[in-house]
């Protein structure tokens, strides 16, 4: 705050804050201006102003540092409401990875032998089931194609083959839990990939939210998994 010519003028800071797991939004904070007036004043107080020059921060992911932004780069790094190329392809194929998940996680109850590895599964099916549903419901929203449920996934990370899958269906017990905590962690992995992409090509708001909330979620349950796999 720096007095001038009888004025205590504020300065003005330009942040950029996150909001659901690193989705950034920008505003100003405006440090209230305090007018000191001796005698009678001429005329009403002007209202703060932030300028260009205001300098802008940017709090990095998380381990990362915060970062000071010039406006021009801080004008890019908040997310866009408009969907580009990037958004509606990892929509349409977290939509097909999801799928697959599913399929999996409904095995387990019936097959699995760990009753810890049947409640990771009905918190994937608890977790993904209304994210496709999220998925499909925005691609429809902007009339773009929604895939079918027998859409080919060459190329996918992650994803499960179909002889892999026709394994998983024979398995039982312990086997089955051994095969489910390999091919699941692979299809995590594959999806954190898959978001980690978007998180750099694409531009809208809320699939850059979906993104970094499965990244979060996935990893957590990479973890879990990995710990149960030490203990079969």
């Amino acid at each position: 705050m720096r007095k001038q010519g009888g004025r205590l003028r504020a300065a003005h800071v330009v942040i950029i804050g996150t909001v659901n797991r690193g989705v950034a939004i920008m505003g100003t904070v405006v440090i209230g201006t305090l007018i000191a007036v001796s005698g009678c004043s001429s005329g009403p107080p002007q209202a703060p102003r932030a300028d260009s020059t205001a300098p802008v921060i940017a709090p990095g992911r998380p381990g990362e540092q915060a970062k000071t932004l010039s406006p021009q780069d801080a004008a890019t790094a908040v997310p866009s409401p408009t969907a580009n190329a990037a958004d509606v392809k990892y929509v349409q194929d977290m939509v097909v990875h999801h799928r697959q998940a599913l399929d999996m996680a409904l095995l387990a109850p019936n097959r699995a032998d760990s009753a810890t590895l049947k409640g990771l599964a009905e918190r994937i099916s608890a977790a993904q089931g209304p994210e496709i549903q999220y998925m499909t419901t925005w691609l429809r929203d902007l009339e773009q194609q929604v895939p079918d449920h027998h859409a080919t996934h060459d190329g996918m990370p992650g994803m499960a083959t179909p002889e892999q899958l026709e394994a998983l269906k024979a398995a039982k017990s312990k086997d089955f839990d051994r095969m489910f905590l390999q091919l699941m962690i692979a299809h995590h992995l594959g999806a954190i990939k898959m978001s980690e992409q978007v998180l750099i090509n694409g531009t809208h708001m809320r699939i850059e939210e979906l993104a970094a909330d499965v990244s979060v979620t996935q990893s957590a349950e990479i973890r879990r998994m990995q710990e149960m796999q030490a203990t079969l």
